[in-house]
């Protein structure tokens, strides 16, 4: 029987490495490792000291971005920090996710950007994920984004802005903000609750002065708040209204014509 080998690239967070492959089912499962800190500092007691490792017999599986349409997931053995103090056993957190969850960073970015266009419970459907998930993900990349500011030394020349509904027959929206230098990487900058010119506000202030004067172009649909706010905010910035907006415009005029 003739065999086939087929290579795999993955971008993977600095540090992280992936020592196995395997497939399973219609999936993929990679287990990686990260490097460890020599000293730790305990949740409970705050003594700190070097590392004393321990590993759970048990592997965490946690989801990541689909490969060939498939899904594929991250498998490790956590590490876990033995405090001599208090004794107690606290979790080394992987540095591609956060406590409590089972995906990891990138897929919440990615969940957003499925967002555009969509709702929860589509986007929950055709991920094989909960609707409750994908509200989780979106809470918790708000949360994250009133905190952060995008790296000042980022360049970046065209921005997208786009409004996600959450809930399906519900006017609950956020306003979501991708880099799109790389058209091919679009990568998510800020979220926030809303799709109102205060939201558009909220996520281009997330953006230096500087940053905003190199944009040199933005994507949004037809919304008078996002066209202002880009307008008042990207000053160098050329407009550019997505194809698929502006044949949604005709189609509803074109429809309007007929019915009557």
């Amino acid at each position: 029987m003739a065999t086939a080998s087929i290579t795999i690239e993955l971008d993977l967070p600095d540090g992280v490495e992936v020592r196995e492959y395997e497939r399973h089912g219609d999936g993929h499962a990679f287990h990686v490792a990260w490097p460890l800190p020599d000293r730790c500092r305990c949740d409970r007691c705050g003594h700190e000291q070097g590392t004393r490792l321990e590993h759970k017999a048990t592997f965490y599986t946690v989801r990541d971005l689909d490969i060939w349409g498939q899904p594929s997931f991250w498998v490790y053995q956590p590490p876990v920090h033995h405090c001599p103090r208090c004794g107690r056993r606290q979790h080394l957190l992987p540095p591609f996710k956060r406590a409590d969850v089972t995906y990891t960073y990138r897929f919440e970015r990615h969940v957003l950007t499925a967002l555009i266009g969509s709702n929860e419970e589509e986007v929950a459907q055709r991920l094989g994920i909960s609707a409750e998930t994908v509200a989780l993900i979106v809470e918790n990349q708000l949360a994250d984004s009133q905190a952060k500011q995008v790296a000042p030394t980022r360049v970046i020349r065209s921005v997208g802005m786009d409004e996600i509904s959450l809930k399906k027959r519900h006017k609950l929206y956020a306003t979501i903000l991708t880099d799109l230098s790389d058209p091919i990487r679009p990568e998510v900058l800020a979220v926030a609750a809303g799709r109102d010119r205060a939201a558009a506000e909220t996520c281009l202030n997330k953006l230096s002065p500087p940053q905003r004067q190199a944009v040199a172009s933005h994507r949004t649909d037809m919304s008078p708040a996002y066209l202002s706010a880009c307008k008042d905010l990207l000053p160098n910035s050329q407009s550019v209204i997505d194809r698929f907006h502006v044949a949604k415009q005709l189609g509803g005029v074109a429809d309007a014509l007929r019915k009557k």
